[in-house]
């Protein structure tokens, strides 16, 4: 090992998930066994996620779950896109290890270093050398007759949702226990600066930069124009009461829901929980929107 290495022990995450056994899943498992080998020649001891290990074959490595990694790594690096990201770092977010993003998907806006580069933008952050942002977390979750039915963490948004095939829901919308408004809508999101730029970003909401304490609260397809999408502090308390409507339901992250009921409660508050990411050094959040939302084309 390296002295000069400032992390010793290094998680991989792969994007398993929609790989398979065929090309894409052979591609994915060579990439992650050239980062190791990387790694390794780097100084640096190498897990893989056990999910990952298992789902693409690569069993000669050690490999730990979410909570071991969490005890025993210093340093996690997320193979894949945006929604590898967000699985893994609400996962990771308790243990407060930080996470680096290579992408392998489409978007990227949380995995940031291109994998034909990887090498060159590695080496120097793995000698210490980087740029560090903190991104907060909602604590979700639905409450039913006074009991709580649900709760899950989401890095980019709580949503509700109208069923399929349904008309508009009525939501009664409160903020630290003050009434806001019945809203009838398809739906109502609650995203944070993280999923500013996700879903709720469709719905008109606005880009919150990472560093705001804030939050998007911004309706889906209203049914009154003059409903528009408001900023408010993330210290607040968002109250959401399904008021009328069929098959309504809640994600979080679009990875969780709930089928609701009439009198249901979606609460969301802050999380005690921060994920930490770490960039090249010099990155902006300004570099991430200018490469994914093609802020300079067409400009001389």
């Amino acid at each position: 090992m390296t002295s000069r290495n400032h992390f010793h022990q290094v998680a991989l995450i792969g994007k398993y998930q929609s790989t398979g056994s065929g090309t894409s899943g052979a591609a994915s498992r060579q990439g992650l066994d050239a980062i190791a080998h990387y790694l390794m020649d780097q100084g640096c001891d190498v897990v893989l996620e056990a999910d990952t290990a298992a789902n693409m074959g690569m069993a000669r490595y050690t490999a730990m779950d979410v909570a071991q990694i969490g005890s025993h790594c210093d340093l996690a690096l997320v193979v894949g896109g945006d929604g590898t990201m967000l699985g893994i770092g609400r996962q990771l977010a308790q243990y407060k290890v930080p996470l680096i993003g290579i992408n392998q998907g489409r978007l990227g806006f949380m995995t940031d270093i291109p994998f034909d580069d990887y090498q060159n933008t590695l080496g120097p952050m793995l000698r210490g050398i980087y740029e560090e942002e903190a991104r907060s977390l909602m604590q979700g979750r639905v409450e039913r007759d006074g009991e709580v039915v649900f709760s899950a963490l989401a890095m980019n948004d709580v949503v509700v949702n109208r069923g399929a095939t349904s008309g508009m829901v009525e939501l009664r919308v409160e903020v630290d226990g003050h009434f806001v408004a019945n809203q009838r809508a398809d739906g109502l999101i609650i995203a944070t600066p993280t999923g500013s730029t996700a879903y709720a970003l469709s719905a008109g909401g606005p880009v919150l930069h990472p560093a705001i304490d804030g939050w998007v609260m911004a309706p889906i397809a209203p049914h009154t124009l003059s409903n528009r999408p408001i900023v408010l502090s993330n210290a607040s308390e968002i109250a959401i009461e399904i008021v009328s409507g069929r098959d309504a339901s809640a994600s979080f992250d679009m990875q969780s829901l709930a089928s609701l009921l009439h009198g249901d409660r979606i609460v969301v508050k802050r999380s005690q929980h921060q994920v930490r990411f770490l960039h090249p050094k010099g990155w902006t959040y300004f570099d991430t929107l200018r490469q994914k939302m093609h802020w300079n084309e067409g400009v001389a």
